[in-house]
């Protein structure tokens, strides 16, 4: 590991956030005008960031937080069910060349719900900072090789997460 700068687990994991957010609101913006190939984009996109964190989320912090949030980490885990079944019902529905009327407006309200995840989640970061050097150090790591290897959140649904 000599020369490898670390990561900064807490500041990487809110910028995802923000990320995520912005990607987000671009993605209702593109289905509010039903513009099905930027919306395409903007969900792969999504979907390639998100995946890396979600795997470091669960195979890492969550377990790692249960110290303060106790039973909480069980329904943020099942909160994770759910987008993950979003993403999929989007990616499925932005197969199609056109949507119609209600299928924008109900993909719109998925984005949106997936947003307030996102909001949720990054109140995270406040119970990060009083995690040990130790910890710290190690959730840099592990964010690392979730990133490193690279896998998107559909396909590691799919293949590696342990559901």
């Amino acid at each position: 590991m000599i020369g490898m700068v670390k990561l900064d687990p807490i500041a990487e994991f809110r910028e995802d956030h923000r990320k995520v957010r912005d990607g987000l609101l671009e993605l209702m913006g593109a289905l509010q005008s039903k513009d099905v190939v930027k919306a395409r984009k903007i969900l792969d996109t999504i979907n390639v960031l998100v995946g890396p964190h979600f795997r470091y989320e669960e195979e890492v912090l969550y377990p790692t937080l249960r110290v303060f949030l106790g039973e909480y980490v069980d329904q943020l885990l099942t909160e994770h069910d759910g987008v993950i079944a979003t993403a999929r019902s989007c990616a499925e529905l932005l197969k199609k060349d056109c949507l119609t009327d209600e299928e924008a407006k109900l993909a719109v309200s998925a984005a949106r719900a997936l947003l307030i995840h996102v909001s949720n989640c990054d109140g995270l970061s406040i119970l990060s900072e009083r995690l040990s050097k130790n910890e710290v150090d190690a959730l840099s790591e592990k964010l690392a090789t979730a990133r490193k290897a690279g896998v998107s959140l559909l396909d590691w649904a799919e293949t590696i997460r342990k559901k």
